[in-house]
């Protein structure tokens, strides 16, 4: 007779096991690694379908600019080429459209919008520097016949900047732009008022420097003057006021928005962002949402592809400035090139040679020409003794601040 000792049969204890039970613990560890191993398959797929869908969800986000593609496509062959490889020029257009979700408190929706604030961002070849250009909305220039929102097509004419986004959406002031500057722009992107906002409530929102308080009813601000977190609504009144603030010109107005985009640019690269997924989600959410782009932006992956070097451009390296400009000459409420200091800026932005800003230029003051005798005995020297002409001479300054400048240092 055999004795089954207890167990379960006549192995003993357990088919398999040792007299101590650690057969027993085997299959308990067998049963624990092959539960633990679904369950944590479970949670790979879980967080791969999450993960897909936050994907998608951020994906379809963007609207692509499929009519402005087509317009351009007509005038292929009158736009510039791209002279530099991996250089690249992105038109960022501000529109004041009152229409979508939370714009109409800004005004009543006519039925036709106009940029805001455009600016010109030059990205040069290999990431090492990014260069934001603004164009005043109030700068006289030739707008060409463009196809107008109700399909006819309107006639050139001698207007305003910002009555080319009117006349004919992005594709118009990418047209108009060109004209102007002899720039390819590569790239577009359209945001509204309520994109601008949601960005800004995304990273907690951005520190200004006030000199003094302000109080504006038009802009629905005020805010005591020394250091001042912005929320988006008051972001954007901050950067969209003008008669209340400084001297009210739009000179005033365009330093304002470059400050601030200064600002935003060091609190999306500080770490507290791009490496903690609860903000950086909100803020890739707020982003796409409020962008209309050309087709090949109009994705995640076409967008990473853009950006993915400009997170290590120093900050010093990121600069502002307006376009040279002056005083219309028939109408002082108005702009005009200031013709021989923009196309040393145009002409450099062609050719991606670098270029330097300071706040201490006069808005007024020529730049440097080469046989200039103040440049020579300074920035074209090589500061030897003889006082040689350097055979490079120095990248042009001109007027703006870099996002390493801080109005609260």
């Amino acid at each position: 007779m055999t004795y089954s000792g207890g167990g379960g049969g006549p192995l003993g204890p357990g088919a398999g096991a040792s007299a101590d039970g650690r057969g027993l613990a085997r299959r308990r560890r067998r049963r624990w690694v092959k539960y633990g191993a679904g369950a944590g398959a479970v949670v790979v797929l879980g967080v791969g379908v999450a993960g897909w869908a936050v994907y998608v969800k951020l994906d379809g986000n963007i609207t692509p600019d499929d009519a402005a593609a087509a317009e351009l496509a007509r005038y292929a062959k009158e736009r510039p080429t791209s002279l530099v490889k991996d250089a690249q020029n992105i038109l960022v257009i501000g529109s004041d459209s009152r229409s979508g979700d939370g714009n109409e408190k800004y005004g009543r929706d006519s039925g036709t919008e106009r940029s805001d604030t455009t600016i010109l961002l030059h990205l040069a070849a290999g990431r090492r520097s990014a260069t934001a250009v603004s164009l005043p909305r109030d700068l006289m220039v030739d707008v060409p016949g463009c196809l107008r929102r109700d399909g006819k097509r309107a006639e050139p004419t001698f207007a305003m900047f910002n009555y080319a986004f009117q006349s004919g959406g992005s594709a118009c002031t990418i047209r108009t732009v060109e004209r102007l500057t002899g720039v390819r722009v590569d790239h577009h992107v359209v945001v509204d008022f309520s994109g601008f906002k949601d960005m800004v409530d995304a990273v907690d929102g951005v520190r200004v420097c006030l000199k003094e308080p302000i109080s504006d009813k038009a802009a629905k601000l005020r805010l005591p003057a020394g250091k001042v977190t912005l929320d988006g609504e008051q972001a954007l009144g901050y950067v969209r006021a003008r008669k209340s603030l400084g001297d009210g010109s739009d000179t005033e107005r365009m330093d304002r928005q470059q400050r601030f985009l200064g600002a935003l640019v060091n609190k999306v690269q500080s770490n507290d962002v791009l490496l903690n997924p609860v903000k950086l989600y909100p803020l890739l959410d707020a982003a796409t949402s409020s962008l209309t782009t050309d087709p090949d932006l109009a994705s995640l992956r076409g967008l990473y592809e853009l950006v993915r070097g400009l997170r290590h451009i120093p900050t010093e390296n990121v600069q502002f400035l307006t376009v040279p400009r002056e005083s219309y000459v028939h109408d002082a409420n108005r702009d005009q090139l200031r013709r021989s200091e923009a196309e040393k800026l145009f002409d450099r932005l062609r050719t991606d040679t670098p270029i330097s800003v300071s706040q201490k230029i006069p808005t007024n003051s020529p730049l440097p020409e080469p046989g200039d005798p103040v440049a020579s005995r300074s920035a074209w020297t090589t500061g030897t003794a003889f006082g040689t002409v350097s055979p490079t001479p120095p990248a042009p300054t001109f007027r703006g601040n870099t996002a390493a400048e801080d109005d609260c240092g």
